[in-house]
């Protein structure tokens, strides 16, 4: 059970990391059990993993010039939440008041909605002849309008168009820490079996079809571990801002590095430094100023201004080089 209590409550930025480091040390010295985890921990704990998941699959997906389809199944995903709560047979209006679904329900309908996301996108493109771009923008159109539609219908709580959109990290409980980290041991298990492979297909798919190696397979599992890290962030961060966590550190990382090993790397320490930083920072705009932002959209604020800032640095490097060469 998650405590009431609330250590870094009126706390400015400093001063949440004096006691952040605080009650790591009760933690290390046994002072404090992972129950008693306070809201800010929980938060940062909670989007953390989102951002490690996030930074796994987005690195692949800005290296295959994939994010439109990222930002499909941001949208598209929603359906595949709502049709789980339906199977459930449990109210839509408790996704935001602390009653969850369990992890393999979750999974199963992520699952599903990407890959028939995938699916329609790539039939429209090879059978329907359409463009990719055209085809991802009807799949993800059509599908996330009929999730808008069936929340309207679904739902009497009118905060919950807001929180699909952006997330309520206030929310969050352990069951979404479990499912977060749950996700990021999938794409951590799955990234070290398929390693070789996700390689081969995302920088040479000649050579992967030339091996045997089917691209198909392993852009639909992609797709699978995509829609997944989307519906354990969904109600942290919502199902738009999910996609700043997928390609923003990924972005950053692969302006800095030049293997895909140091992009993924990086890629998960931006993300994770990030969201500690925002958890931080929104606290102390809370104290300071009182005022209440989005936690998330703190957080890839955070995340934006890594990349503005690694670019500058880069663009005056590359430019230093030039001039004494």
């Amino acid at each position: 059970m998650m405590s009431y209590y609330n250590p870094y409550y009126g706390q400015d930025f400093l001063s949440f990391f004096l006691v952040l480091f605080k009650r790591i040390q009760g933690f290390i010295l046994n002072e404090w059990r992972l129950q008693d985890i306070a809201p800010d921990e929980l938060q940062m704990l909670v989007l953390a993993g989102v951002a490690a998941s996030s930074a796994i699959v987005g690195s692949f997906l800005v290296l295959r010039k994939m994010t439109m389809m990222a930002n499909s199944l941001s949208h598209t995903i929603l359906l595949g939440i709502l049709l789980a709560f339906l199977f459930s047979r449990k109210e839509l209006n408790t996704l935001f008041d602390g009653t969850h679904l369990d992890i393999h329900t979750m999974l199963i309908a992520s699952f599903a909605i990407g890959l028939l996301t995938t699916f329609l996108t790539e039939f429209l493109t090879k059978v329907g002849k359409l463009q990719e771009d055209a085809s991802t923008g009807i799949v993800f159109t059509s599908l996330f309008a009929l999730g808008v539609v069936l929340v309207t219908l679904l739902t009497r709580n009118a905060h919950i168009g807001v929180e699909v959109v952006m997330g309520n990290v206030d929310a969050l409980h352990e069951d979404d820490l479990k499912l977060v980290f749950a996700i990021l041991g999938l794409n951590i298990l799955c990234l070290i079996i398929f390693f070789k492979e996700f390689q081969i297909t995302t920088f040479d798919a000649s050579f992967a079809k030339a091996l045997g190696i089917s691209t198909s397979f392993f852009n639909y599992l992609l797709m699978g571990l995509v829609s997944a890290t989307i519906v354990g962030a969904f109600r942290a961060v919502g199902v738009l801002m999910v996609l700043a966590f997928i390609t923003g550190p990924a972005l950053t990382s692969r302006i800095s590095v030049r293997s895909l090993r140091g992009m993924l790397y990086m890629s998960i320490f931006y993300g994770v430094i990030s969201s500690i930083l925002g958890v931080a920072l929104a606290r102390h705009l809370f104290t300071a100023y009182d005022l209440a932002l989005s936690t998330a959209g703190v957080v890839v604020t955070v995340s934006v201004l890594f990349y503005l800032v690694v670019g500058l640095f880069k663009a005056i490097s590359v430019r230093m080089v030039k001039k004494a060469a």
